[in-house]
């Protein structure tokens, strides 16, 4: 590297923006009984700021970061290589989003050694939940359900902990109940599961007979294309500029058989992921990975025009976000198909049996496992199309276990397992 090369970098590095701040130290650094669990607001709610706030902070903490931010380039790669390649595991890995959190420079550094969690199988950042997960082994995780709120808590590792505080907190969903029908809206936090918030990731609607239901992405998947919706609506909106984003995009549905004679046996599903295009699972695929930040609605949203001067065009409100005002989203590829896959009727045991290698070790009906399901024209080899994609199942009281593996997404493969939880009175 030139040195011309070198001062041009110190001097970028020097005018950063970003500060050491105490809730950087505190926050990421292991703050509260089990620190690695906020990880996630902090650093989203840092990185969500409008504009206007962005602009104040750099103005205050420009001389407070001077001497992090001054690093020689060299140096400052070589310590974020060190710190990324030790700090493997969770709560360890809070280190990696640390170093992240310390200015612009460090943050730009992080962000090219930290591969994304196809390549590395590493989940670091919030957006590593909208990422696929590696190709070789599958990511473990487990489901803890209160049913007192009705909460579902998504930890990673292979089993809840003695005390809890090496388990890594993913995601959270809750079951919102109304006089028709429930949904379950998903969030980065376990205490705020507000659809205006910023923490909000995504919901999951069921139809009335609890057959067929819909996954909503707080954002458009990369390469995407969003579908207008056609179907009228009960509510009256006001009329909205199409770039709007909206906060609610169909990227997956999710089928049960309708059992008419309402005989016992397994539940059959089938997942339509919109996104998700069937030839990435083939050798040489590609599934869309979204690389930067997830997006607010506080950033998303422009300003709203105003309609003959007297109010806006549409207000963002929890009732307002509600609404699903997109289609399915559209790749131009035939869509991945996911089945489940049939299980095998146990003489000596009397029961349907998988072999799920041990992950789960109560019977139940919510039990699954997920293959491919593609057409023979797409010349998609056996092997590919006969491995276990997602798996869900029981090993105790309110305890679940989920694997999942590329091309399917943290976000994702916990919506699809939250529909196990929703009662199927056509299906059972």
């Amino acid at each position: 590297m030139s040195l011309k090369s070198i001062v041009r970098e110190l001097r970028e590095m020097r005018d950063g923006i970003g500060s050491m701040s105490r809730r950087a130290a505190d926050g990421r650094a292991g703050g509260g009984r089990g620190g690695s669990r906020h990880s996630w607001p902090v650093l989203w709610s840092e990185q969500q700021q409008p504009p206007q706030q962005q602009q104040l902070q750099r103005q205050e903490h420009q001389q407070q970061q001077g001497r992090w931010a001054n690093l020689p380039p060299e140096l400052l790669l070589d310590v974020i290589q060190r710190v990324e390649a030790s700090e493997a595991t969770w709560p360890a890995r809070r280190q990696v989003v640390a170093c992240a959190a310390v200015c612009r420079s460090w943050r730009e550094v992080t962000k090219e050694v930290v591969k994304t969690l196809e390549e590395c199988g590493r989940i670091t950042f919030p957006i590593s939940l909208k990422q696929p997960g590696p190709r070789e082994h599958p990511v473990q995780c487990f489901v803890r359900r209160d049913r007192g709120t009705s909460t579902y808590l998504l930890y990673l590792g292979l089993s809840p902990s003695l005390h809890g505080e090496n388990d890594k907190l993913l995601l959270a969903a809750r079951k919102i109940r109304r006089a028709t029908r429930t949904s379950f809206v998903i969030s980065l936090v376990s205490n705020d599961f507000s659809l205006s918030s910023s923490t909000y990731v995504g919901k999951l609607k069921p139809n009335f007979l609890g057959t067929k239901f819909t996954i909503f992405d707080s954002q458009p998947p990369c390469d995407a294309v969003v579908l207008p919706n056609n179907r009228p609506s009960k509510r009256h909106f006001k009329q909205v500029s199409p770039r709007l984003p909206l906060g609610n995009y169909n990227v997956a549905t999710v089928s049960y058989e309708l059992t008419v004679l309402r005989n016992r046996g397994p539940r059959r599903m089938q997942c339509t992921m919109h996104s998700i295009p069937a030839l990435c699972i083939q050798e040489g695929g590609k599934a869309p990975t979204p690389t930067g930040i997830i997006h607010s609605l506080d950033e998303q949203v422009p300003a709203l025009s105003t309609s003959k001067g007297k109010e806006p065009a549409i207000e963002f409100s929890s009732t307002s976000l509600s609404a699903d005002l997109s289609g399915p989203v559209c790749t131009n590829e035939v869509p991945l198909v996911l089945k489940n896959k049939a299980p095998r009727w146990h003489e000596q045991l009397q029961c349907w049996c998988l072999n799920f290698r041990g992950r789960v070790t109560v019977a139940s009906v919510k039990n699954f496992q997920l293959v491919a399901s593609v057409d023979p024209s797409l010349g998609i080899p056996a092997a590919e199309q006969e491995k276990v994609i997602l798996q869900f199942g029981k090993i105790g009281k309110d305890i679940f276990t989920m694997d999942y593996r590329y091309p399917l997404s943290a976000f994702q493969a916990f919506a699809i397992c939250l529909t196990s939880f929703d009662t199927k009175p056509a299906c059972e």
